[in-house]
């Protein structure tokens, strides 16, 4: 015979969690049925189970039942009810929710058709909250202010590896490109230095296929009119690290990847390059040559078209894919330690790869040479030159590719 309890069939309850870990939370159950102390409930998974009638914490409030567009109007202001609300709207593909004028946007790692024109219309000239939550919402919301108290707008775009904040930030630019008027050749570059930028400042990491390794700022301009009238990207942080060393299972920087891919046999010619990254050294420590889901010889062809429209030309072009040859073969350059006057030294007989990256950088093969296993050091107006061990030789070499990737990237930002 069934008892009678606090807990109505049907109604939704939160239940202390099975285990008393760091992380665990209560989790929700809807009421089956009630017996000697104990309830039977289902969870959000349909999972059946019994629980003891002490175990459960208190009724759920309705609008943790029903979920709800903004968590400022939940009735349950606990994390484990943020957290499930969250949770059950990302089920339905509901990705975005609000919390205030603050949009929490959950990466569903897929494409889904919520950013197409007719979004882009809808949002337009709306009220926070007036739609459902949307990133168009907010970046309609930063424009509008704008445009009526004539002030500047700042949208921050944070969240962990992974989260979904380079596609972010490309939609925040793709709704600002699409309604502050007729389409310019300005919107147009703004849009397309995306695959610049992806190329030269993201890569594969374990946890994210296209992850962001810089920070940036991208400031818009606008005329009085509302009209997009210039752009400038500041770029901070770039981790210059993972150009000369990767962890297992990532790879370096996209580019170099669709370089060798999408050149032609006579480019890679001129650049005495091969077309497979296994090839070099720079490019294999993560031991992860592929990106599942990335083409990367369409995505060269993306970044080559996308310098077309910033205005890059030719030799400019070419300077940039030299430059980064000349990056892959200073990673092959082979070290043999040696002892000169008692002191390690260190000497080159890879002649070859010297001379591919003397010629690539226009120096002369003796003076890369010199550069490559002796340190100079300037001191009271005179010039002291001394040797580096095969150890110091091979951290000054990667500090030098640092160096030209990070001046290479600022130039190209």
């Amino acid at each position: 015979m069934m008892d009678t309890s606090k807990e109505e069939l049907g109604e939704w309850v939160w239940i202390q969690p099975k285990h008393k870990h760091e992380f665990e939370l209560p989790y929700a159950g809807r009421v089956l049925r009630t017996h000697e102390g104990r309830t039977l409930v289902a969870n959000d998974d349909g999972e059946e189970f019994w629980v003891k009638d002490a175990e459960i914490i208190k009724p759920m409030h309705v609008t943790s039942q029903k979920t709800v567009h903004d968590m400022i109007t939940l009735g349950d202001l606990q994390e484990y009810a943020i957290l499930r609300n969250l949770i059950v709207r990302y089920r339905q593909k509901q990705i975005y929710t609000y919390t205030g004028s603050m949009l929490v946007a959950i990466n569903p790692y897929e494409i889904l058709p919520i950013y197409t024109n007719n979004e882009i219309n809808l949002y337009r000239d709306k009220k926070l909250g007036e739609l459902p939550p949307h990133i168009f919402a907010i970046g309609d919301s930063a424009y509008q202010e704008m445009k009526r108290e004539k002030r500047d707008q700042c949208i921050v775009i944070s969240g962990e590896s992974g989260a979904g904040k380079t596609e972010s930030t490309k939609l925040i630019l793709q709704y600002l490109a699409a309604t502050s008027g007729k389409h310019s050749w300005i919107e147009q570059q703004i849009i397309e230095s995306n695959p610049i930028l992806e190329a030269f400042g993201n890569a594969k990491t374990m946890r994210n296929d296209n992850s962001s390794r810089f920070g940036k700022y991208i400031d818009v301009h606008f005329t009085t009119e509302g009209a997009i009238g210039g752009a400038r990207i500041e770029q901070y942080l770039l981790e210059k690290s993972r150009i000369v060393r990767q962890n297992k299972g990532e790879r370096n920087y996209h580019i170099f990847y669709s370089m060798l891919a999408g050149m032609t046999k006579e480019e890679r010619k001129r650049l005495d390059l091969e077309d497979a990254p296994k090839a070099y050294a720079y490019l294999t420590s993560g031991q992860t040559l592929l990106c599942e889901g990335r083409n990367d010889a369409k995505e060269f062809a993306d970044v080559r078209s996308a310098m077309k429209v910033l205005a890059f030309d030719d030799q400019e072009i070419q300077s940039v894919l030299s430059l980064l040859a000349a990056i892959l073969h200073l990673g092959n350059v082979k070290y043999k330690a040696t002892v000169v006057q008692n002191i390690d030294a260190v000497e080159i007989n890879d002649t070859l790869n010297v001379g591919r990256v003397a010629v690539l950088l226009g120096v002369s093969k003796a003076q890369l040479l010199s550069a490559l296993t002796r340190k100079t050091i300037v001191a009271h107006g005179e010039r002291v030159v001394s040797q580096l061990s095969k150890d110091q030789a091979i951290e000054a070499r990667d500090a030098f590719v640092k160096a030209i990737y990070g001046k290479l990237f600022i130039q190209i930002v």
